[in-house]
């Protein structure tokens, strides 16, 4: 049987490292893995569909699908495959000098943000709000690079008039801001630079981090889902099979990942103590601590489509099942 040739853009994982080195072929599809920074791979995506499918910032894939792109000739759809999670309360990051202690103490300030909808500012924004006293429209948000001027939204957003959303100059950056005392905080999925240097200037503004992310699985049973895959609509409408077909090999990638991990004779890992991480992580999340497909991550998108359409990047709350493709919400039992 001829296969159908499909190329997707995708960084490099290790759950999906058996794609990218063809131990795992969808089934019917000729299958090229293009290893790709996320930033690169969204915006080529997204302004010029580039590839027949390609990793997705989720909340990049809720506004266009809220907007009515899905239903366009060129839009996208997507299937419950989620190759980056991650908390996100180590991603709050103030002066070592600053006065705020806790999150409320920013109410009335200035908040960088690379994006204004970027999936892990939303989750930070709808967290901070929900359990840590601070309202998303008692800051003032403003977007651009973190480290290289002339960051730009990568889709336009029509937001309500409450929340203060503005670009800085086109030739500064949020770090060097964030330092000058131009702007209070800053909400990044990536550790700024002086963080890495170990120079001092900057802190996160959670302490113990881990602790409040723990704390937050313990609580509320959910790991931030921050990426999905989607497919170019006419590649999808063409061969409805395909989004199965992918579907079930990033699930066979994962499951090479999963059993690479529990190997205790020879680490494959440059992780000391993995085994003890990897029992510490499972008894916390779950066995299945990763999970692709639509019921076992409804109520963390639930969570995160609450939070895009308080925030205003909705104009009307999605509901979960609009997300994927039908030939993705059921698993066949044999």
């Amino acid at each position: 049987m001829s296969r159908i040739p499909i190329t997707l853009a995708c960084w490099d994982y290790d759950r999906t490292r058996a794609l990218a080195d063809g131990t795992v072929r969808p089934e019917g599809v000729d299958l090229t893995y293009l290893n790709l920074p996320v930033e690169e791979t969204f915006f080529r995506m997204l302004r010029h569909r580039e590839f027949e499918a390609a990793e997705m910032s989720l909340s990049s894939y809720v506004t266009h699908l809220a907007a009515g792109g899905a239903e366009a000739a060129d839009g996208l759809v997507a299937i419950p495959v989620f190759p980056s999670r991650a908390f996100r309360h180590h991603g709050v990051y103030v002066r070592a000098d600053s006065a705020a202690e806790k999150p409320a103490d920013l109410a009335g300030g200035t908040v960088g943000v690379p994006e204004y909808q970027l999936t892990a500012v939303v989750w930070i924004r709808g967290i901070l709000a929900d359990r840590h006293d601070l309202p998303v429209a008692s800051v003032r948000y403003r977007t651009g690079g973190m480290h290289t001027p002339g960051r730009v939204e990568k889709q336009h957003l029509d937001l309500p008039s409450g929340i203060d959303v503005r670009p800085i100059p086109a030739d500064r950056t949020l770090v060097d801001m964030l330092l000058g005392g131009e702007i209070d905080a800053l909400y990044a999925p990536r550790t700024p630079r002086p963080m890495l240097t170990g120079g001092g200037e900057l802190r996160r503004l959670f302490a113990d981090a881990r602790g409040e992310e723990e704390r937050y699985a313990a609580e509320t049973g959910i790991f931030p889902i921050m990426h999905v895959v989607v497919l170019r609509r006419d590649v999808y409408v063409g061969r409805p099979w395909v989004a199965r077909s992918l579907y079930t090999a990033f699930e066979r990638s994962k499951a090479l990942t999963e059993a690479r991990m529990g190997e205790v004779a020879a680490n494959p890992y440059m992780v000391p103590w993995l085994t003890d991480e990897l029992e510490r992580t499972r008894e916390l999340l779950g066995r299945d601590f990763w999970p692709y497909g639509l019921a076992p991550n409804r109520a963390t998108l639930e969570v995160f489509l609450r939070y895009a359409h308080e925030q205003g990047l909705t104009r009307r709350r999605l509901a979960v099942d609009e997300l994927f493709v039908p030939e993705t919400h059921e698993s066949y039992v044999i």
